[in-house]
């Protein structure tokens, strides 16, 4: 069985973080390990409250996972603050980490705002560089390419301007979108659509930490990048049209860890 680290933060209703990936890692069939960068107070409703770990921590995490599993991919949630960037970076540098996924998770479903302004810079500068491949929503794409997003044409602009710059593939998500949810994905010259159509589901938080852990387990079993992106997305999709609910809470709760096995090899 393959190994996936996941490095990002804890989510204390379970939606998204740390426990979306776990679960969505291992249901697509990969051992998934975790280096926790925050702890998170939030539910189905919002986020209360963020505390960060100790950037030595956060290292001795990442070391006790590389000297022992040592991953065959990365995934990269929140990370709100330079330091903790520069860390992680240093560290997947010391230990040649390879097939490292970065979701750039700025702002919360709920609107609750992850990552301080200094951060920015720093997962610029450290973080995407040494991306094989990079995840944004379109309001995460404006910040990192600079400029409005408004359609398809101007998807496939930010995501060439963001590749160009940093040197790695880029997958523009569009479910922010006000009538369509489809992806397309900038890699080594050429685009890729994933057309998807529009699910009215309000349990939508924690579908991108979904997305960019189903990318990486794929691509740590080996499987292409627009291969990857096409299972992934087909899992998102699949977990959405299900329908599932919580119950009492009604909030916005992702359940792509709970679409089981048609979705495995």
């Amino acid at each position: 069985m393959k190994t996936v680290l996941t490095i990002a933060g804890s989510d204390s209703g379970g939606g998204a973080g740390i426990q979306a990936d776990l679960k969505t890692m291992t249901l697509n069939g990969v051992f998934a390990a975790s280096a926790i960068t925050a702890l998170t107070a939030q539910n189905t409703l919002g986020v209360a409250a963020v505390m960060e770990v100790d950037p030595d921590f956060l290292a001795q995490q990442i070391n006790a996972v590389f000297e022992d599993l040592r991953p065959d991919a990365v995934k990269i949630g929140m990370v709100s603050s330079a330091p903790l960037i520069e860390v992680i970076a240093g560290r997947l540098r010391h230990y040649g980490a390879e097939k490292i996924v970065v979701d750039p998770v700025m702002v919360a479903t709920s609107g609750a705002r992850l990552i301080d302004s200094g951060a920015v810079g720093a997962l610029k500068e450290a973080l995407l560089p040494m991306a094989a491949v990079v995840t944004p929503n379109i309001p995460e794409a404006e910040i990192l390419s600079g400029m409005e997003i408004r359609g398809e044409e101007a998807m496939m602009q930010a995501a060439e301007r963001i590749g160009r710059q940093y040197r790695c593939a880029v997958l523009c998500k569009g479910g922010h979108s006000v009538s369509d949810a489809n992806d397309v994905l900038y890699a080594e010259g050429a685009f890729y659509w994933y057309r998807g159509r529009r699910i009215d589901n309000p349990n939508t938080h924690g579908t991108g930490c979904t997305l960019s852990s189903a990318i990486a387990a794929h691509l740590a079993k080996g499987y292409p990048l627009a291969a990857a992106v096409e299972r992934a997305k087909d899992y998102v999709s699949g977990a959405l049209g299900a329908m599932l609910d919580l119950g009492r809470g009604r909030g916005p709760m992702n359940h792509a860890f709970d679409v089981k096995s048609r979705f495995l090899d």
